[in-house]
């Protein structure tokens, strides 16, 4: 069943690289070139009577505190009606999962209590078939993601999951050259599971 928009929703998108995807800072409408651009896009052709309104906000570079530097006026400001957040490629190696886990709980905590909006939570992933420290330190944090989910009813869109299975059908490059930041059909991928996720 399909999760029923209200009319003029505003949807928000925030995280790091992979949400940012070379918007362009001097125009606050600009979605970028990634899966923000290509699912407003789908969104808006599947729910045209919805008038949907789309924003990112997503920082190349940005971690869990950064985000947390700039929730005031990149999210609590804007009065989203739906949050979408993918954070935590850059907090590896970085940051311990205690204090990743902190300072995501600051971000929904903030929103819960001052917002009025859905939630949607997006798992970091390393596109990648090796073992290697980056992926040591990248589970703990995604358990974190997950269980986050489920204590803020936030709906969970497992991209880790969803690369790692796609990575049985094409190579590790086909969907992420460097591993962590998406080629254009990782985008997609990232896109289509997005709205597969709100339409569950």
């Amino acid at each position: 069943m399909d999760i029923i928009f209200k009319e003029n929703d505003l949807i928000l998108f925030q995280g790091d690289s992979i949400t940012d995807c070379e918007r362009n800072r001097a125009d606050s409408n600009s979605l970028g070139n990634g899966y923000v651009a290509l699912t407003s896009v789908w969104l808006s052709a599947l729910y045209p009577q919805y008038n949907l309104k789309f924003l990112n906000r997503g920082i190349s570079g940005d971690r869990t505190r950064d985000l947390v530097f700039r929730w005031d006026f990149d999210c609590i400001a804007l009065k989203p009606n739906w949050i979408s957040i993918l954070v935590g490629i850059n907090n590896t190696m970085d940051t311990t999962t205690e204090r990743f886990e902190e300072e995501y709980r600051i971000l929904l905590d903030r929103t819960a209590k001052e917002l009025d909006a859905r939630i949607i939570l997006c798992e970091p992933f390393l596109v990648s078939t090796d073992s290697n420290p980056w992926r040591d330190d990248l589970d703990p944090k995604i358990c974190v993601v997950r269980k986050l989910a489920i204590e803020y009813d936030a709906l969970l869109i497992p991209l880790d999951k969803i690369f790692i299975t796609s990575c049985t059908k094409k190579p590790p490059e086909y969907w992420a050259p460097d591993g962590v930041h998406p080629s254009p059909v990782g985008h997609a991928l990232i896109a289509q599971s997005w709205i597969k996720c709100v339409q569950a």
